[in-house]
């Protein structure tokens, strides 16, 4: 099945406007790994016949990663020149799969003129299964499978988003286990306030290596992540310890797309 992904440019030139902007997101556009979870997002959407479109070339980082490691300027210049495309194109709502992005322009774009509605990709997977869009196939891939789910700070505790892919990996017909640290009391990856990019500081033990234990505790056979920067943290983690040939992480899309076998 080849992928359809309009842009935003193409879409105007019609004289069409999409219903949502798929926001990907640097992670979800550079990275290998996270560039899976886009795909199994853009084949949700194909499938179920949603309007929308991404910026392509004209997406630039929202500058989250230079706000949390203290460069406002920078974060403020990379906001407007966003801003500015994205009322150009009269943008009203924007789905993304990164939390840390979904955060920034939904929460710090307002004050600079930005006011967009802005979800994850989760409640969106979540609204296309409760409408009757998409179906997943009975005795799914993983029926009763241990799934673990770790909460991405951005999306759990920043913006009370715990329910919605709960209730998608649920809907798998697995069974959800949780960690002893999980949903408001969730512990991060490793890799938020920009620490993605720079090495640990001295101290005994990585963050990254502390939540993975906590989710191989579970014995979980799969850790279900919603952002691409927990799931490079949670991967590593279970590199860590060799247990790659009995634990996967997978976004929860990449659970849900092979579910429905798309």
């Amino acid at each position: 099945m080849s992928l359809v992904v309009p842009t935003m440019a193409e879409m105007m030139a019609k004289g069409e406007s999409p219903d949502i902007l798929f926001w990907v997101g640097c992670a979800g556009s550079f990275d290998d790994r996270a560039k899976k979870i886009t795909k199994a997002i853009v084949k949700i959407l194909n499938e179920c016949k949603v309007n929308f479109a991404v910026l392509g070339a004209e997406e630039s980082c929202t500058g989250d990663p230079a706000k949390r490691a203290g460069n406002e300027f920078t974060f403020q210049m990379q906001a407007m020149m966003n801003i500015q495309v994205l009322d150009g194109y009269e943008v009203k709502k924007i789905v993304t799969a990164c939390p840390h992005c979904m955060n920034t322009l939904k929460n710090e774009y307002p004050e600079l003129g930005g006011n967009y509605e802005v979800i994850h990709h989760t409640q969106l997977i979540q609204e296309l299964i409760n409408q009757g869009k998409l179906t997943l196939k009975d005795g799914g891939t993983f029926k009763g499978k241990k799934i673990t789910f770790h909460d991405p700070c951005y999306l759990g505790r920043a913006n009370n988003i715990f329910e919605a892919p709960r209730d998608l990996i649920e809907k798998l017909d697995s069974e959800l286990v949780e960690m002893k640290r999980c949903k408001t009391n969730g512990l991060c990856c490793g890799a938020g306030g920009a620490q993605m990019f720079k090495e640990a500081e001295k101290g005994d033990k990585e963050i990254f290596v502390e939540r993975t234990e906590e989710a191989l505790e579970t014995k979980a056979e799969i850790i279900a992540t919603g952002c691409p920067f927990c799931n490079t943290m949670m991967t590593d983690g279970v590199k860590n310890f060799e247990k790659e040939s009995s634990v996967e992480v997978l976004d929860v899309a990449e659970l849900i797309a092979q579910a429905a076998d798309l």
